[in-house]
């Protein structure tokens, strides 16, 4: 019995071995606490200073840097209302010079394309044939005029012996009615002479005015009649010269309001590009109705075209000028935005930044235009308009203040109709 007892005790003393699970827990346990707990520390440390320095240049984040802008000044000053139209530039006078007698053409005494003035000789065509004629008629005028002398001596005889009683009234009479009938023959003579000068001088053929012949369309050695329907030549008159144009009758009132005043309207014509000016005239006359089918009147203009600047026949644009606008602000047109309900520009501040102004835009020149809600003097912002909104702070470049400031100081003289 106490044997049996003693043997359990023996096993409950044994030795237990090292690689038992209890033995090392919670020393691993608490390396991982230190672990995290070193993580998070460093993590709170690094978003401390990232938002410590944020804070310590709050202005650098919060303000853009300035803009740099080109500036302009508007001016006051006087622009044009112009009404706009295509027209075509028309000669005051083009003649077709036609031969008024039948012949041979034997001289041509013009280059074609000479400018030539009235008076000038142009074609001769072979006068032998009305030189005889003239020649002949010359003689039968001789015989008749020799014939009336000697009846009219006659009747100076018979009128004395009828004062004597020698010859009855009626060989008087008769004498009488003979000289009668010389004089008309004689006048008939002098028509015939005459007739024959006149187709004598139409073999010598010159400019009937002032101008420009075309090319030659009847060459010397040809035969040509009065009943040609091609003429010798084509004179066509360029100094001074005509541009007609049509415009709305809308503008017609205006128009004639102007012209009945006394008014001299300009009319400048343009090249088809609306880049360069020909010539500058004056509006000469108004058609006397209105095209219905479009709605228009044609109007003329009167150039001098001294420099021959515009030619027959040629397409201009012309610009009328219908009336002035006085003491008005003036803004280059690039300096002008657009939004979808209204017109504005970045006006200069005195803190150095831009605002929105809104403007109500008038007549433009295409360069210019008058506007109103801005006062002359105001300086604007000229470039960069991608980059400025209302309130941004600019730097003005001095290269482009100046030239946008010398491009808008001659546009105050300029004019343009309203578009």
């Amino acid at each position: 019995m106490a044997e049996s007892t003693s043997q359990p005790a023996h096993f409950d003393d044994a030795p237990r071995g090292p690689s038992t699970p209890a033995s090392g827990g919670p020393r691993h346990r608490w390396v991982w606490v230190v672990v995290v707990v070193l993580v998070v520390a460093a993590g709170g440390y690094f978003l401390f200073q990232r938002l410590h320095a944020a804070a310590a240049r709050p202005e650098t984040a919060a303000t853009p840097p300035p803009i740099m802008a080109g500036l302009v000044t508007a001016q006051q000053g006087d622009i044009g209302i112009y009404v706009n139209a295509l027209g075509a530039v028309t000669p005051c006078n083009t003649v077709s010079v036609k031969s008024r007698v039948d012949g041979q053409l034997v001289k041509v005494n013009y280059a074609e394309g000479q400018v030539i003035h009235a008076g000038d000789p142009l074609v001769e065509i072979d006068a032998a044939p009305f030189q005889a004629a003239l020649l002949q008629v010359e003689g039968q005028f001789a015989r008749d005029s020799a014939l009336l002398e000697n009846a009219r001596l006659d009747l100076a005889r018979y009128q004395e012996a009828y004062a004597k009683n020698a010859v009855p009234k009626q060989q008087l009479d008769t004498q009488l009615a003979t000289v009668h009938q010389y004089e008309g023959v004689v006048k008939i003579d002098q028509g015939q002479v005459n007739n024959a000068q006149v187709q004598l001088a139409y073999c010598h053929i010159t400019a009937p005015l002032s101008g420009r012949v075309g090319l030659r369309l009847v060459d010397a050695g040809n035969l040509v009649h009065a009943s040609d329907a091609n003429p010798l030549v084509v004179i066509t008159e360029l100094q001074p010269i005509t541009v007609v144009f049509s415009v709305a009758e809308d503008y017609l009132p205006q128009i004639q309001q102007q012209l009945r005043a006394g008014h001299t309207l300009v009319v400048d014509a343009f090249d088809r590009a609306q880049t360069k000016k020909l010539a500058t005239g004056t509006l000469q006359t108004l058609d006397n109705q209105i095209d219905q089918t479009t709605g228009t009147v044609k109007l003329k203009a009167l150039f001098a075209n001294e420099d021959e600047a515009l030619f027959p026949n040629q397409f201009v644009n012309a610009r009328l000028l219908v009336d002035t606008l006085h003491h008005v602000t003036l803004v280059p047109n690039t300096v002008i935005q657009h939004s979808a309900d209204r017109a504005f520009v970045y006006v200069l501040q005195p803190d150095q930044t831009v605002a929105v102004q809104t403007i109500t835009v008038g007549a433009t020149d295409g360069t210019v235009s008058a506007v109103e809600g801005l006062a002359p003097g105001a300086q604007m912002a000229a470039d960069n308009f991608n980059r400025l909104t209302d309130g941004a702070k600019v730097v003005a470049r001095a290269s482009a203040t100046n030239a946008a400031g010398r491009a808008a100081a001659p546009k105050t003289t300029r004019k343009k109709p309203p578009q």
